[in-house]
């Protein structure tokens, strides 16, 4: 398959729609919504877990990998959703949580009850010496990596909340079962993977205490044998070609992101990463309130491109996902630029090389829920967070606009179908709740809006023009200081993208031959002119790409 000019939805199926009133999405509520979904172009919808869970983790703390949780649905709702989205020409990519799973899990409990074998599945370590836990690894929900493994003397790894134990991928049994689970769906239709935290398998035998002033993730995050384990991945589920991957690599560097995705390497086709996401992190802590640096924005994102160029690797293009804030709060202006802004970040997502990701409500301008109290938010991670923030000396106030900024629950409130109490989303009060649904919904969006449209232009452009799909990538004035600006050439093409990232006029200088009547301006978020000046204005929030 051809992922190169391919663009990718994500649904959270949770928060999608509801069809039978319980205040949580379904996969018949997903059939109710495919003309949506085709009106907008896409190719391949990626869906988070909806697999059976006690939901510690929204759906990530997976209880059993081969069937629906009843709360979603059932298989036969699952295999309608394939059929009919295969007749729109829209793939299925389903979510792979591989490094941990539930302590329902069967294999967890056969451990608890005493099963070697099983625990062998685990890592499971006894304490140290004087009585404290094996290492001094933190989960990233905060707190110790290890729980006390029943009533034994021993502890179990959990690198993130305490009902997710960490599978020991050492074990090739274990890596057997796993690829077992891929090829079961991939025998239903399934075209597509991406892989959760997946470079974090690579533990070492030896589970060490990180050393003073070193973060624990060190320790086990994109170590090389898990290279190893997604070429033995690839050959045991993965040799259909029609079959896109992509792989959610935490802080790993731009070299393994070429190794992870190199076609000759034959791991996985693209790879997810959040340095660019982490630009408005004080000394790199999420639970932190600054601006973002737009200079270290643009850095990241230019290392990226270039370095994935040169190396034949491959991103995966994205601002929004289930474990972010909007990128509207973050990087544009929700209040006074909504739709400009909205499409300007757009613009430089789709126009980089690489395969471009929706996430949901993206696509009509929706921004973070005004919460008033910490009670509205349910995500374990805000929840320790808030807590934790307290305890280190913030005030209620303060702690709760922290959280405000970078809770998960942001992205994950219900779509806005409409502007009615509920969004159109239930009939009954939803499991989060929407707050901002008059001012973005669908509904009103299709009507009269401007952001759906230019998601259409842009996913259109990716499939017209090879330039995009599958053009270089050069950057452009890279120390302007409001305009990310890049250069994509094919051939003999040159694709001059400017995106002015303020909401304030700015003016930059270009070659003369993106002025000459050979060019043409492929897409532009403000009705300007045809032609463009060697020193061109950018409107605020503007967005420019002009062809030669």
């Amino acid at each position: 398959m051809n992922f190169k000019n391919k663009v990718i939805y994500q649904i959270y199926p949770k928060s999608f729609y509801d069809s039978n009133n319980d205040g949580i999405g379904d996969l018949r509520g997903i059939i109710k919504k495919i003309p949506y979904l085709t009106k907008l172009h896409v190719d391949m919808i990626w869906f988070n877990p909806f697999f059976v869970s006690p939901q510690y983790d929204n759906g990530y703390d997976i209880a059993n990998y081969y069937q629906i949780d009843p709360v979603f649905g059932t298989m036969d709702d699952f295999e309608e959703l394939v059929q009919k989205l295969k007749a729109q020409h829209i793939e299925v990519m389903l979510d792979m949580v591989l490094n941990h799973v539930s302590t329902d899990h069967e294999w967890f409990q056969k451990a608890l009850a005493g099963n070697q074998r099983y625990q062998n599945y685990f890592y499971i370590r006894k304490a140290k010496a004087d009585g404290s836990v094996p290492n001094n690894w933190t989960s990233k929900f905060g707190g110790t990596a290890w729980a006390k493994f029943g009533n034994t003397d021993n502890y179990y790894l959990h690198l993130y909340d305490k009902h997710q134990a960490d599978l020991n991928w050492h074990n090739p049994e274990v890596r057997k079962e796993l690829f077992k689970v891929i090829n079961f769906w991939h025998d239903k239709g399934v075209k597509g993977f991406r892989f959760d935290v997946i470079n974090v398998t690579g533990k070492d035998t030896v589970l060490r205490d990180a050393p003073a002033g070193v973060e624990s993730k060190f320790m086990y995050t994109d170590t090389p044998i898990v290279q190893d384990y997604l070429k033995e991945m690839n050959q045991a589920a993965l040799q259909d070609p029609e079959i896109i991957t992509v792989g959610e690599f935490s802080s790993a560097s731009v070299t393994n992101g070429v190794k992870y995705t190199r076609p000759d390497e034959h791991e996985l086709t693209m790879a997810f990463t959040f340095h660019h996401l982490k630009v408005d992190y004080d000394h790199g802590q999420k639970w932190t309130k600054i601006p973002f640096d737009f200079a270290a924005l643009k850095q990241t994102l230019n290392e990226w491109q270039v370095g994935m160029n040169k190396g034949n690797g491959w991103n995966a293009l994205f601002w929004n996902n289930h474990d972010q804030p909007w990128a509207l709060n973050r990087f544009g202006d929700p209040v006074h630029y909504r739709e400009k802004s909205a499409e300007m970040l757009a613009t430089t997502i789709h126009l980089l090389r690489g395969t471009p990701y929706i996430y949901q409500g993206e696509e009509i301008g929706m921004s973070d829920p005004n919460y008033q109290s910490i009670d509205d938010y349910v995500d374990v991670e805000a929840l320790n967070a808030y807590h934790t923030l307290l305890k280190s000396g913030h005030s209620p106030q303060d702690a709760l606009a922290i959280v405000k900024s970078k809770a998960r629950d942001n992205s994950r409130v219900p779509m806005h179908w409409d502007n009615t109490k509920y969004a159109g989303f239930s009939k009954v009060k939803p499991w989060l709740k929407p707050t901002n649904q008059q001012n973005t919904n669908v509904d009103d969006e299709l009507r009269h809006g401007e952001i759906f449209n230019y998601y259409q232009k842009l996913i259109n452009l990716r499939k017209q023009f090879k330039i995009i799909s599958e053009g270089d990538y050069q950057p452009f004035e890279l120390a302007h200081p409001t305009v990310f600006a890049y250069l994509r050439t094919y051939q003999s093409q040159r694709l001059l993208v400017l995106n002015n990232f303020y909401g304030k006029v700015a003016t930059i200088s270009i070659p003369e031959k993106f002025t000459s009547p050979d060019a043409n301006i492929l897409i532009n978020n403000y009705s300007t002119p045809e032609r463009v000046s060697n020193s061109l204005r950018l409107e605020p929030y503007q967005s420019l790409a002009i062809l030669v």
